[in-house]
């Protein structure tokens, strides 16, 4: 147990060389929260006793109720290594104390936006997985966003107890089941990666070097292949080997792990490492994996559970455990988790893994600041964050607001990157829309105190150097999530997170008591502060509306509101599904507008996008603000655009960004350029509000034809042009079959073989079609792969539980926006009924306007 001072932690933050910041990740309920108990209880902000109960890190009441983590905490621990075991670290250290900022971040998919803001601010991750269930799907998303990201991987085989005491399996089953989801992790790894030969160089996850490691969180025990290499090392050691260096050990052991895994043998009888599976008398030997490390495991556990009392007290003797006298009368699993929690407690092999394998701020910001900062690689900001230099400028960034005990208002949460963050400071706070030399989204503000986050308790602190992870008080009234805080006055700012998840659930919501108006407002404005992912929105209308990833996480951002932001009784709607409108065809007639003075014409039509170039956009790969000829080239070659109209896109909308693109396909039209901005916003208002029912638009491409204009530049204003633009686009769209967009959930169901038939009833009735079905290798769980709609989603865990008995467990992630089949026009259809209610929602006049109100004749 280690007992901080303030001041002893903030002497350690001054060697960058030896700070981890890192994360925990996984699929929900592997076991993050448990496990990174154990790492609290050896770095000692735990009593031991209470480990695996306490769940440290879930600070909420409802995360406690509920078991599932929501938000994410961060904790610091201290650890120090021996001296043998710093020989084993090839990165730059100083000294043998390591400060390992810990972020325990959910693995509900709801909340990946959380895990998302963890990420940002952390080097290295702990990915953990069930060995029983192996990697999910969440896993995958999560681990992908933390290679994006450029984090450093190294892998957690969680529940092993359940392997062996609930599957049962024999030690050859489980160390394929540990091959296989080791290949899976590095089918991840390098698919999503960048190979050996980029910036941070074999990011791949090895169980001989390491970077893997085995146990049980709840009882407490785990250990990698260096744990047993050092006991054997010890064991085979010559006479005269107890006089070796430090590094001349860690050399050894280092040998000995590569003959612990994959397909190395061991003969008993001669005691000799070998190749091949047979011995030289022909005998099958046994690998050693499995003789070596899971055998003594097997026999710890077989005698403990089947109570041999004489053949326990021979192992616990041999292995050289040191029980305390109260252990001592413990029988079956209290024995066996005071056993294995002295034989490989799970702190030490977990912390040695983070500290030897993770990266430090000095080794990680050197390939990480090309994908941190937004400026010029070279200028002063940049410099600082590359070499993490305490005495250049200060940039922090700051992935979210923590709420304080104090009723709305919030520490801002964040990382120091480069110089250093003190109370009293003057700083730039920078919004995400701040560009550098605007005023926009920039207050002059001084950081009023620096406080250190310890899962549920905050100290007070004077100053925090680079590198190291800290909350700040005063900085909430001028951020809304996230932002960028400097004392340089060229700087850039830190570049935005991207989600893997959008926020297509929505709520309208308003108080019971009408005279508790303004208490909902400024509620919402917290909660949109709280929360990294949600959006509030008020409708012209007047409503207000919340916008968020699923069921789950509308249904935490609401109890929020009614408890903590607003604290007043509320009234929602139904959940309602946001969305899209796009069109099938090209326009079947060249579309005409003409300005209200009779002035100007704009001739356009619209067409449909290739598949794929909508995604290409969402992911940024096609952008507004990429170089010209680059993106010209790029969609001339994937999706067959002549070049010339490439290079002639006017812009990308709703918002600038988003998935329709409006080009310029006329020759030769006088004055054209004077209108480009009239007609972009006459587009990005369009998109926005689309004609069928003021969706947004998505995947539609707008080219103008021509153009005729007044030669008088006072006719032809803005107020001429926009409104003729809008009706013009809106009259394409209504002539090249237009049609409304669902978003679509790829669902992920594990469950037992028996209740598969009662998965494919549900989906069936709820328009879901699966489109993979596998079974776990090695267990009797199916998982089931398939899309479903949003709109289909609501109650769906309920009703498949009630189909299936309870067994089966769906995890849904926002995969695609998928057509809707059927015309809005015909009356019989879905999407006309979707109209017709979105319609009746918004307040707007009964079914969808008629052509002849923008489509005007010559």
């Amino acid at each position: 147990m280690v007992n901080f001072t303030v001041d002893q932690i903030r002497a350690i933050m001054d060697k960058k060389a030896n700070i981890r910041n890192m994360s925990v990740i996984a699929h929900v309920d592997h076991g993050k929260s448990t496990l990174t108990d154990s790492l609290v209880c050896k770095a000692g902000i735990i009593a031991s006793a209470r480990a695996g109960e306490t769940r440290f890190t879930d600070t909420r009441k409802d995360e406690q109720e509920r078991c599932i983590t929501i938000k994410s905490t961060a904790i610091s621990l201290f650890y120090e290594l021996s001296e043998n075991d710093l020989a084993f670290i090839k990165q730059s250290k100083d000294g043998s104390g390591f400060l390992i900022n810990l972020i325990d971040s959910p693995g509900h998919v709801d909340f990946s936006s959380e895990v998302t803001a963890a990420l940002r601010v952390t080097d290295g991750a702990l990915v953990v997985v069930d060995c029983v269930s192996g990697v999910c799907v969440q896993t995958e998303t999560v681990l992908r966003q933390a290679i994006a990201e450029r984090i450093k991987p190294v892998l957690m085989m969680n529940k092993m107890d359940r392997a062996l005491l609930e599957l049962q399996l024999e030690p050859e089953e489980l160390y394929q089941t540990f091959q296989r989801i080791v290949e899976n992790v590095n089918v991840i790894i390098s698919t999503y990666g960048e190979g050996e030969s980029g910036p941070m160089g074999n990011i791949m996850i090895d169980p001989v070097l390491g970077t893997v490691g085995f146990g049980s969180g709840l009882h407490g025990w785990a250990f990698t292949l260096k744990q047993f290499a050092e006991m054997y090392v010890a064991k085979f050691a010559a006479k005269g080997d107890g006089q070796l260096g430090a590094a001349e050990r860690a050399k050894k052991v280092e040998d000995m792990m590569k003959k612990l895994w994959g397909d190395r043998y061991f003969d008993p009888a001669s005691g000799k490492f070998s190749k091949s599976a047979t011995s030289p008398d022909g005998k099958k030997l046994p690998r050693t994996f499995c003789q070596l490390i899971l055998d003594p495991i097997f026999k710890v556990f077989d005698a403990i559970m089947n109570f041999k009392k004489e053949e326990t007290a021979k192992l616990i003797e041999k292995l050289d455990i040191k029980l305390d006298s109260e252990d001592k009368d413990k029988e079956g699993k209290p024995l066996l988790k005071a056993v294995m929690r002295r034989w490989l407690p799970a702190g030490e092999a977990l912390l040695q893994m983070i500290t030897i394998h993770l990266p430090s701020p000095v080794t990680a910001q050197k390939y990480r600041c090309e994908l941190l900062y937004e400026g010029p690689p070279d200028d002063e900001a940049a410099m600082g964050i590359k070499n993490c230099d305490p005495k250049g400028p200060l940039m922090m960034y700051i992935s979210k607001m923590v709420p304080t005990s104090d009723k709305g208002r919030f520490y801002a949460f964040g990382r120091v990157f480069s110089g250093l963050v003190s109370t009293g400071l003057k700083v730039r706070i920078m919004g995400p829309n701040y560009t550098p030399g605007k005023k926009e989204d920039l207050y002059l503000k001084p950081i009023q105190r620096t406080i250190l986050m310890m899962g549920r308790y905050v100290e007070p602190i004077e100053d925090v150097p680079c590198g190291n992870i800290v909350g700040l008080v005063g900085v909430d009234q001028y951020l809304v999530k996230t932002g960028t805080i400097t004392t340089f006055e060229h700087a850039h700012n830190m570049r935005v997170m991207k989600f893997s998840v959008s926020p297509v659930v929505r709520v309208a919501v308003e108080a019971k008591n009408p005279a508790d108006l303004p208490k909902l407002v400024e509620g919402l404005k917290r909660l949109a502060k709280s929360d990294p992912m949600v959006q509030c929105i008020i409708e012209e209308s007047g409503e207000h509306i919340i916008a968020g990833a699923g069921e789950l996480h509308l249904e935490i951002c609401l109890k929020d509101l009614e408890e903590d932001h607003a604290c007043i009784p509320i009234k929602k709607s139904d959940p309602v599904v946001s969305y899209r409108e796009t069109v099938s065809e090209e326009s079947d007639v060249l579309c005409l507008s003409k300005s209200p003075n009779k002035h100007n014409r704009l001739y356009m039509k619209a067409r449909p996008f290739p598949d794929g170039l909508a995604e290409d956009i969402d992911k940024g790969d096609v952008s507004s603000r990429q170089e010209l000829k680059q993106r010209a080239r790029y969609l001339a070659e994937k999706y067959e655009w002549d070049v010339t109209e490439a290079r002639k896109i006017w812009c990308f909308g709703p918002d600038g960004t988003g998935p329709n693109i409006l080009t310029d396909i006329t020759k030769g039209v006088q004055y054209l350029n004077e209108i480009k901005d009239s007609v972009v916003a006459g587009f990005q208002w369009a998109t926005k509000e689309g004609a069928l029912c003021e969706e947004n638009m998505r995947g539609v491409r707008f080219d103008v034809h021509d153009v005729t204009l007044h030669a008088d530049a006072i006719h032809r204003g803005g107020g001429q042009i926009i409104p003729t633009a809008r009706r013009c686009l809106y009259a394409c769209v209504l002539t090249a079959q237009p049609r409304l967009m669902e978003p679509i959930y790829l669902v992920e169901i594990q469950c037992p073989e028996q209740v598969v038939g009662g998965i494919y009833g549900v989906l069936n009735r709820k328009r879901g079609h699966v489109f993979e079905e596998s079974q776990v290798a090695g267990t009797p769980m199916f998982v089931v792969k398939a899309y479903l709609p949003v709109n289909e989603s609501f109650g769906f865990t309920a009703d498949l539980r009630s189909n299936t008995g309870g067994q089966a467990f769906p995890q849904c992630v926002f995969d695609h926006w998928q057509i809707l089949p059927g015309d809005p026009f015909d009356n019989t259809s879905r999407p006309c009924q979707v109209v017709a209610e979105t319609r009746k929602r918004k307040g707007l006049k009964e079914g969808i306007p008629a052509l002849d109100n923008f489509l005007d004749k010559l």
